[in-house]
């Protein structure tokens, strides 16, 4: 594995270094900065007040994370002498770096003039073009279906496909109002979209020397509405010449730009055509950069820090080899099996796999809620091969339990598991057009009914007791709640009912368990199930068939209708917004409003009233 020369400088490249996020990002940059001697100071909120990155022994409050003056006065005040972004909030605001260079601190991250250049897609097009690069065909002339994207951002926000032109007008929209939230700026782009294509990008390494390094690439084609899921390196399907245009496409373009520090070019690969496009440069460390780290042994956020400082990357091209594979499943706060709906709540357990890297903070007891980016943790594995990454992943999530708030963990587990994923057969639209089917609950009763056999065992013998017990005839079901748990023989007595236990069965696989005084909380390869006492006042989500309530917490962004309008099936009433992700409210059928709950702006809770259709015979 490649490791920089003897002529890199050991001494720490700053005394202090601010970082400027939160979460996962900020606490695994800091782990290299106490690696190198330097004292990381964080920021919070006073929503974070009690957030992981917060109990760091530096930290300043500020007012967002987005606000480029607090965020400079907690840079000023704790004596930094540099600011790392991370990745999200202000990490590409070309505004915030040339602030943090005003104020006389050093920019983790790439020139100014680079980023203003990369950080809109149309000119990032044309820089591409100019760097020789392969880009996708433009315009709505391209023929449907097309991609409607935001021209200022990227991670899945602000964009539609658009199958047919009557569908156009409303992708714009919808894709114009989430740019201008997420990134402050409306302007779209038309392409052609690749139906079946895959998402494959370049890490790019530059030093102030004049050095530009591509750190081989990533395949990020398992996504979810254009948000990665799963992603790898290398990339397992590309052929040889592909790879070295991608590689050497991505050199060219850092070279044209002036590009200095980390930076990721992707890619799209026509599977039709074999033909790779230019998509955009992302001037930042990547979400799942640990997968190169694990291929190549380098430690991104190290090299980042000393091509900062001015230190020279100490490699050449030939210098970076790939040993093994790796993959990166990403957890997030979301119900994967409803829509992919945003979930806040208070965590009540958390347990990471041993055998695996897990970039994380989330903790016991600690309150997630939709204000931020649904992702709460990154787990990492690495293998000789990629079948041998591949299973450690799949045990990595097996090991993985999140209780007391709905993941999509459970998700990751059954595409990790899935022939398609194994034999890389999944494209940037594979989980579109497959979406996967939610597990039954049938094992997780099983592992209920062993923690309730345990519990009986132990309490006083009485008549009342659910233990199946008949006279003169065979055991009848062992029931709680008014579900069968009866699994005789599948899974093995827990070594206590008391807090949370991992249950091992003589099937394949084991569970984890905690009991509760209104029933038990089940993961299994890594799926929440909650088999608990119905609540007799509980009429559900929806307390009439042309009721629409709010699906997750959120923000209503936009009501287009008004009591007594007339509307019709699949009409938009509404939209919500949570975590960057909006919804559509569509009406149920022909009919007319009600009542309308909904007001813009305001911000509403699982389960409110925000819009009632009477159906058209009963208007």
């Amino acid at each position: 594995m490649a490791k920089p020369s003897d002529a890199v400088p050991a001494q720490p490249p700053f005394r202090r270094l601010l970082v400027a996020n939160r979460g996962e990002i900020a606490l695994r940059i800091a782990r290299t900065c106490e690696e190198l001697g330097i004292d990381p100071v964080m920021i919070a909120t006073e929503l974070d007040r009690g957030a992981p990155h917060a109990n760091a022994e530096f930290v300043r409050t500020v007012s967002s994370y987005l606000d480029i003056d607090s965020v400079l006065e907690a840079a000023r005040s704790s004596r930094a002498d540099a600011v790392h972004p991370g990745y999200g909030f202000l990490s590409e605001n070309a505004d915030f770096a040339q602030a943090v260079i005003d104020a006389g601190l050093v920019w983790v991250g790439p020139p100014v003039a680079a980023m203003r250049a990369m950080a809109r897609k149309d000119a990032a097009r044309e820089i591409a073009v100019a760097a020789g690069v392969p880009v996708v065909p433009r315009g709505e002339d391209a023929g449907f279906p097309v991609l409607v994207k935001a021209a200022a951002g990227g991670g899945g926000k602000g964009m539609r496909v658009v199958h047919s032109a009557d569908e156009l007008e409303e992708a714009r929209a919808a894709a114009a109002r989430e740019s201008l939230s997420a990134f402050g700026d409306d302007t779209l782009l038309v392409e052609k979209y690749v139906e079946r294509g895959r998402h494959i990008e370049v890490q790019v390494m530059a030093d102030t020397l004049g050095t530009v390094l591509h750190l081989h690439e990533r395949d990020c084609s398992a996504q979810r509405r254009h948000q990665k899921v799963i992603e790898e390196a290398p990339a397992p399907t590309i052929a040889d010449e592909v790879r070295e245009l991608v590689h050497s496409s991505a050199v060219a373009l850092a070279r044209e730009v002036g590009y200095v520090g980390a930076g990721t070019v992707e890619f799209l690969l026509d599977e039709a055509t074999g033909e790779a496009y230019f998509l955009e440069m992302n001037t930042r460390l990547q979400v799942e950069h640990p997968v190169t780290e694990l291929v190549t042994g380098l430690d991104l956020v190290e090299l980042q820090l000393r091509v900062a400082a001015g230190e020279p990357l100490g490699l050449a091209q030939d210098d970076v080899t790939v040993t093994g594979h790796a993959f990166e499943a990403r957890i997030y706060a979301e119900d994967a099996y409803a829509g992919f709906l945003p979930q806040a709540g208070t965590v009540s357990h958390v347990v990471w796999p041993r055998d695996a890297r897990v970039d994380e903070a989330l903790r016991d007891g600690q309150a997630v809620s939709t204000a931020y980016d649904p992702m709460l943790a990154k787990v990492i594995v690495h293998g000789a091969d990629r079948e041998e990454a591949r299973e450690a992943l799949v045990g990595a999530l097996d090991g993985t339990a999140v209780l007391g708030l709905t993941t999509n963990t459970g998700f990751l587990r059954q595409l990790a598991a899935s022939e398609e994923f194994r034999d890389a057969a999944v494209d940037t639209a594979w989980l579109d057009r497959n979406p996967l089917t939610a597990p039954d609950d049938a094992r997780a009763r099983a592992l209920a009914g062993t923690m309730l056999h345990a519990v009986l065992k132990a309490a006083p013998r009485g008549p009342w007791q659910p233990d199946g017990f008949r006279v003169g005839g065979p055991p009848a079901p062992l029931i709680e709640h008014g579900r069968v748990l009866s699994a005789v023989g599948w899974f093995t007595t827990p070594r206590s009912t008391v807090g949370l236990q991992r249950v091992s069965g003589f099937g394949p696989g084991s569970g984890f368990a905690l009991r509760g005084p209104h029933g038990t909380e089940i993961v299994l390869e890594g799926q929440r199930f909650v088999l608990d006492e119905p609540d007799p006042w509980d009429l559900g989500a929806s307390t009439g068939a042309g009721e629409l309530t709010a699906p997750m917490p959120g923000t209503v962004l936009d009501v287009r209708v008004a009591e007594g309008d007339a509307v019709t099936e699949g009409q938009v009433l509404g939209v919500l917004e949570a975590m960057k992700m909006e919804l559509s409210l569509r009406a149920p059928y022909d009919g007319t409003v009600t009542s309308v709950g909904a007001v813009a702006g305001r911000q509403v809770a699982l389960g409110d009233a925000l819009f009632h259709v009477e159906p058209e015979e009963q208007s």
